[in-house]
């Protein structure tokens, strides 16, 4: 009996509820949505981490890289003076420079372009083996002879810059028009291509690059050469004035071929290759018996007059004034000015 009793007064165990999953409600919603957030911040910033260093290192192997290239050039223009063509591709990217004059640079790409156009054209054309001691040697020579160019050209642009002479697209494609207009540059444009391709490798832009150059140096020449001006412009005064053309060119045409027979040219055609192509454009323009005013013919000026046509052809006469050489005038302007170069002509 008092084990029955001592079992009765025992009290029973209590007993835990079961815990619960704990449920959404809009009450706590906020409070999961930031758990859930949290929780994924921790797989987010490592890859953010990750990713910002894929893009330092790029930076950085990108910055080495040219950094080493930049050296290379570098060693391979002023150390080792290569014109090797992708060089002036690299030169025309990133402007290293060849010269100095004043505070105006001289570009080393236009030495590269003057040289290479060259060896292209020997090489290909002539098919001189510029590895060999004749072809080293003619490669030589001319790399000095393009370095006195692209000098030359550097101060022509500077007075063109301070006297404001400039050459417009329009002035480069109507000389562009002209050479095609007399067949001077292949019967087709896709042979003009070609020609300019096989001969120089160039585009069509590199030969208007030329071309608007050396309309630059005409024009830079006739306003330096006064004397010549004025020579012109006094004989086409003395035109107006009615002096007879074929006396004046006896008189003061400085063309001594042509100055005896009072400056006669003979009959002319538009394919004529023996006279300036802006000779004969002149000519065409004029109507029988007219002259034309002073026109720059690159050598001079030339005032030209269409005696009588022919058919398809022209008798045409011209007075033509040289102009004096441009090293007349950049001489004295080299000695004031001198450059700076970063190369030597050796």
């Amino acid at each position: 009996m008092k084990k029955i009793r001592k079992i009765i007064r025992r009290k029973p165990k209590s007993v835990e509820p079961e815990q619960q999953t704990d449920r959404i409600t809009n009450d706590n919603l906020a409070e999961h949505r930031e758990e859930v957030i949290g929780e994924g911040r921790k797989f987010k910033y490592p890859l953010a981490v990750t990713k910002n260093r894929l893009v330092a290192i790029s930076l950085m192997v990108g910055l080495t890289a040219f950094i080493v290239l930049f050296a290379t050039v570098t060693i391979m223009l002023y150390k080792t003076k290569s014109t090797a063509p992708y060089l002036q591709k690299v030169t025309r990217v990133v402007p290293f420079p060849l010269a100095r004059i004043g505070s105006d640079f001289v570009s080393y790409e236009d030495y590269l372009f003057e040289v290479n156009h060259y060896a292209y054209y020997y090489k290909n054309q002539q098919k001189l083996d510029l590895n060999s001691a004749s072809g080293k040697e003619q490669i030589t020579e001319y790399k000095k002879r393009a370095l006195d160019k692209v000098m030359n050209d550097a101060y022509i642009k500077q007075i063109a810059k301070q006297n404001n002479i400039t050459v417009s697209d329009k002035e480069v494609d109507q000389a562009l028009t002209i050479l095609k207009s007399q067949n001077r540059l292949g019967a087709s444009y896709e042979e003009f291509q070609t020609t300019l391709r096989e001969y120089w490798d160039w585009s069509v832009s590199d030969f208007k690059r030329s071309l608007k150059l050396q309309i630059l140096n005409q024009k830079v020449l006739e306003h330096l050469d006064k004397d010549t001006q004025a020579k012109a412009d006094s004989a086409y005064t003395k035109l107006q004035a009615g002096t007879p053309f074929d006396q004046l060119a006896i008189e003061v045409s400085e063309d001594t071929v042509t100055k005896a027979q009072g400056g006669s040219l003979g009959l002319v055609d538009k394919n004529n290759k023996d006279i300036s192509p802006f000779t004969v454009d002149a000519i065409y323009k004029l109507e029988a018996g007219q002259y034309s005013k002073p026109v720059n013919i690159g050598y001079g000026l030339e005032i030209v007059k269409n005696d009588e046509k022919s058919g398809e052809k022209i008798k045409a006469s011209h007075i033509v004034f040289n102009f004096k050489a441009m090293n007349d005038f950049l001489n004295p302007i080299k000695d004031k000015n001198k450059a700076r170069l970063y190369i030597s002509s050796n």
